[in-house]
């Protein structure tokens, strides 16, 4: 029990002690003005470096970024700098399960084991629903979210393990459902390693070669991978986490510090390259621009420059299905002065990042940093707020 204690006092003096960022202001008068904060932002130290896009009506009307790709190295961050999305990789799994369902692959309702024989879980009961493609896409199936866990399954060289053996490796560590599918949505990066595998299994593919071939390249999205490409290495972002955080004392605990921090640079660790083994939910790298292109696909109802990565009702299918404690298909689903906006975020080791559309008003919003903690709704409705006031 006092160990207990005496970490949690640790964790409060360090949540104190650490650098606070500077909140995003309620509003800007200009875009200068807007610019000025975010060299402020970045001058913070969390994050180190920023880039952002912001597309309308197909597109891009603003593409600048601030701060450093990497300090000690004195790279700056530009728009061509490439870092790890994290969890908004669940997107294009989102929208390749919808593909697969347009080639009649699969349906959002089949049951999971339709696709996965061996998959086997404890559900609460012996009335429970059986879990759905539907649930896991929605994350109202139940299965519990491996964090911090999942911190820890990490490794270092250019490599993507099998996603299918990936889930049978660590299935068993929340294999009993939390709750009954379908009553309530909580948010599980279990869900999506279980689309992965099924999106190997239904398309015959490994699950990054399928998401390489059916949106990364048809959409030109040739600065993003899930590995560092040659050309994305030129433009690479070293992920930071402030010497001084609340999450500091937990990173032994998770990861072999000797081997994932670099350097020290000042107030922060520099990191080196990371990878999580789970890449359908966490595993995507790649530039602000390249998000874009993935944006204006979708907002133009599924195709960008004459491509099309999915149908206009596949579109509306993610857009409009009823959310469930503010989740949709895919998309946290909120709202913006009473405006429908779609909204995904990442975060992990190193990097924080977010993108949000509004689909009535045709715009998008990225936000990749490289740095452990960002007010991603602050800075996202200050971003809109000052385009388009």
């Amino acid at each position: 029990m006092w160990i207990f204690i005496s970490l949690l006092l640790i964790i409060l003096v360090l949540y104190i002690s650490a650098p606070h960022v500077p909140s995003a202001p309620k509003e800007v008068e200009s875009v200068i003005e807007l610019e000025t904060y975010l060299n402020q932002l970045t001058a913070s130290g969390n994050p180190p470096g920023l880039s952002i896009v912001i597309v309308k009506d197909g597109e891009i009307v603003y593409n600048s970024a601030f701060g450093l790709a990497d300090g000690p190295r004195n790279i700056k961050a530009t728009p061509e700098t490439v870092y790890h999305w994290w969890s908004m990789t669940k997107i294009p799994t989102a929208i390749a399960i919808m593909q697969l369902q347009e080639q009649g692959k699969l349906t959002l309702d089949d049951e999971v084991t339709k696709h996965l024989p061996w998959f086997e879980v404890k559900y609460p009961s012996s009335t429970s629903l059986t879990i759905t493609i539907r649930h896991l896409l929605q994350h109202t199936a139940g299965l519990k979210n491996p964090i911090p866990a999942m911190i820890g399954w990490v490794h270092y060289d250019d490599t993507t393990p099998n996603q299918t053996d990936v889930l049978k490796k660590y299935l068993s560590e929340f294999k009993s459902l939390e709750f009954e599918p379908g009553t309530k949505a909580v948010y599980s990066n279990s869900n999506y390693m279980v689309l992965g595998a099924i999106i190997e299994a239904a398309s015959g593919q490994t699950y990054e070669t399928y998401i390489t071939e059916n949106i990364l390249q048809p959409l030109g999205m040739t600065q993003t991978s899930f590995v560092y490409l040659p050309s994305m290495a030129e433009h690479e972002a070293a992920g930071s986490l402030p010497v001084i955080h609340f999450f500091t004392p937990l990173l032994p605990t998770l990861l072999d510090t000797n081997t994932l921090v670099r350097e020290r640079g000042g107030k922060l660790l520099w990191l080196k390259r990371i990878y999580i083994e789970a890449t359908p939910p966490t595993g995507l790298i790649g530039s602000a621009p390249d998000v874009a292109k993935l944006m204006m696909a979708y907002l133009n109802r599924g195709t960008l420059n004459g491509q099309s990565i999915l149908s206009p009702q596949s579109i509306s299918t993610l857009t409009n299905t009823l959310p469930i404690n503010g989740r949709g298909l895919g998309w946290a689903v909120g709202d913006s002065d009473g405006e429908l906006y779609l909204e995904h975020g990442g975060g992990g080791p190193g990097f924080a990042t977010t993108m949000r559309l509004y689909p009535e008003s045709g715009i998008g919003i990225v936000i990749l940093t490289n740095g452990t903690d960002l007010d991603r709704d602050g800075l996202a409705d200050l971003l809109k707020a000052i385009t388009y006031q």
